[in-house]
């Protein structure tokens, strides 16, 4: 007769990404400590959390056995395909009426499922600007209706930067679809809070340097914004002389910034070296009369001319630099400049999110546009 051996059961809980295609099998691990010489069953049953059985699993019941001598055992739940981004869902698998055993804690594991799918169709209303404007021609435009960002036009910058990008940024730059995808034409970044290379955020960070570069013109980009606490989005331009020259010398126009502790306001500056070799710069906010940023699409414009910089949103004028702001200096806005588009988190500007800020943020870019 075997001998008498006092087993404890304990269940494993499971994260994992939802399959965008085909149903996705969740593996729950049974372990036993230590090892009984007799078989050991226990009754098992699935019960909703925020994921909903028939909708985002299917609910399974029944009793599982672990072989005597075993050390542990698994139950697969299986978890419907969804391609729709979205927040993370939970359900639990709870184990009850042990035989030859006993179960440690509550006997019961939470299944994580992680939308992480490149779906996410938002509301198209705000403002819209034409395809065409008088005397000018439409010489390049990136409309992101594909389904995957071009990469002969844009980088995706990795990492943290030099301290924080200068700017003692929190987030980690990456170039995955968790960070920045297309969806419904539009592009979208999009900021997490999450455990990666040391840091507590991920987001994204897209260039045209060294593959797009403009001098002057007029620039629209229509997007609509994370406007949360800690929350940084940016549309700008960077000197594409600034490997060289090095900033503010290349010069920088800052299109739009939103900082999220004012979500109904955002900012249009233009960035140089004076003639004292220090930095300077000239700009001019925007506040809506209602709402914020984040609940329609709104269009950030510069009209670009030799010596002269003017900025716009929802083609309402807020900003006119010339070269007379710049003072007996080279104007860095009569050479070529290239795209930044970003959402940090954190930084000197913006401070660090707080327990208001939720996530995922995203970002909706629509169409950049450049006339000549």
């Amino acid at each position: 007769m075997p001998p008498l051996v006092s087993s404890t059961l304990t269940i494993v809980d499971v994260i994992q990404p939802r399959n965008s295609k085909t149903v996705a099998s969740f593996r729950f691990y049974v372990n036993v400590s230590p090892v009984n010489p007799k078989d050991i069953k226990v009754n098992y049953t699935t019960k909703d959390g925020s994921a909903i059985a028939g909708k985002d699993y299917l609910a399974s019941s029944g009793t599982l056995t672990i072989a005597a001598n075993k050390s542990f055992a698994f139950i697969d739940v299986n978890v419907t395909a969804d391609s729709l981004r979205q927040a993370e869902l939970t359900f639990s698998l709870e184990l009850s009426a042990p035989v030859n055993a006993t179960l440690v804690a509550t006997g019961k594991a939470t299944a994580t499922i992680q939308n992480d799918g490149t779906y996410l169709p938002t509301d198209n209303t705000g403002y819209t600007t034409p395809l065409s404007y008088s005397g000018y021609t439409l010489v390049w435009s990136d409309e992101f209706s594909g389904t995957n960002l071009d990469a002969a036009v844009w980088n995706q910058e990795i990492g943290n930067g030099a301290n924080g990008w200068g700017n003692h940024e929190l987030e980690y730059y990456t170039n995955s679809t968790k960070n920045s995808f297309l969806s419904n034409g539009n592009l979208i970044i999009e900021a997490r809070k999450e455990a990666i290379q040391g840091f507590n955020y991920s987001s994204a960070r897209l260039t045209t340097q060294n593959k797009k570069s403009f001098k002057y013109g007029r620039i629209d980009i229509r997007a609509k914004l994370p406007v949360a606490k800690g929350m940084w989005p940016a549309l700008w331009m960077l000197g594409s002389n600034i490997t060289s020259v090095s900033w503010p010398a290349c010069g920088e126009i800052d299109i739009m910034e939103l900082v999220g502790s004012a979500p109904s306001n955002v900012k249009a500056t233009l960035h140089w070296k004076d003639g004292a070799g220090n930095h300077a710069s000239k700009g001019a906010d925007y506040t809506l009369s209602g709402g914020n940023f984040s609940q329609q699409f709104h269009v950030f414009s510069i009209v670009w001319v030799k010596d002269m910089v003017k900025c716009y949103v929802d083609d309402h004028l807020t900003a006119t630099v010339t070269s007379a702001d710049l003072g007996a200096v080279s104007n860095p806005f009569n050479a070529d400049q290239f795209f930044i588009f970003n959402v940090a988190t954190g930084g000197d500007w913006p401070g660090p999110p707080d327990a208001s800020t939720t996530f995922p943020q995203q970002m909706f870019v629509d169409y950049v546009r450049v006339f000549q």
